[in-house]
């Protein structure tokens, strides 16, 4: 016959087999008895009976912090989403509004310059101031054609610094944007190496509290069996 031991909590006599000894108790269960009976002591026997209340407000009190801490995310998301501060950017809208009348109309001047319109309309041009040249009594421009070549190069002599000045602002242009590529790139990474770590550390709480909530629930199941099975002995 299982000897028997006095219940700390009811102050009844039980079997030892319907006890448990607090040390056996799991560390949390055990520091939630003791809120309300704090004299008891690692050696004493708690009754099965008066361990199952316990047992049941500590699956409660884990889903409730489930619950909590679930709401605390989320507001910490919505917090963050409120006070992130974007750095992505237009920069050509950016870039353009600071440009003068004149970086403007070199721009366009040399977009112009360097399009097949020009080509064709220069070519037009050319052909045309040859043709009259040759064809009429007294040229204003006699072969071999000093005042149209005097004409290019100035016009070559112009276009040259004003396309590199259109070249140097390009080049203005995609360093900045190759800048603000690199300042998007820097913080979506560290963004996603802080979600991963938050993500990481939210997974193992979790997996914590999974583990605590089915040991309370297979503990649960196991006394309900051996209820039914001392029941069905004693039948």
């Amino acid at each position: 016959m299982s000897e028997k031991v006095k219940c700390i909590i009811s102050g009844n006599e039980k079997l030892m087999t319907e006890c448990y000894k607090a040390s056996e108790l799991p560390d949390n269960l055990l520091k939630l008895i003791q809120t309300k009976f704090p004299s008891i002591q690692p050696t004493d026997y708690i009754s099965i009976d008066e361990v199952q209340p316990f047992r049941r407000k500590l699956l409660e009190k884990i889903i409730e912090e489930e619950i909590s801490e679930m709401s605390r995310i989320d507001e910490i998301i919505s917090n963050t989403v409120k006070q992130e501060e974007k750095i992505s950017r237009d920069i050509d809208e950016e870039f353009e509004t600071k440009l003068s009348f004149a970086d403007k109309l070199s721009d366009r001047i040399a977009s112009f310059g360097g399009s097949w319109r020009f080509i064709i309309i220069f070519g037009i041009i050319l052909f045309v101031w040859i043709i009259i040249n040759m064809m009429v009594v007294k040229p204003f421009d006699p072969f071999p054609f000093i005042l149209m070549n005097l004409i290019l190069s100035t016009i070559a002599a112009l276009q040259a610094p004003v396309i590199m000045m259109s070249q140097n602002r390009q080049e203005t242009k995609d360093r900045l944007r190759s800048r603000h590529d690199y300042m998007v790139n820097l913080k979506a990474e560290i963004e996603i190496s802080s979600l991963n770590e938050k993500l990481d550390r939210l997974l193992k709480e979790r997996w914590t509290r999974l583990l605590e909530v089915q040991q309370i629930q297979f503990e649960l199941m196991q006394e309900t069996l051996d209820k039914i099975a001392k029941k069905e002995l004693k039948d």
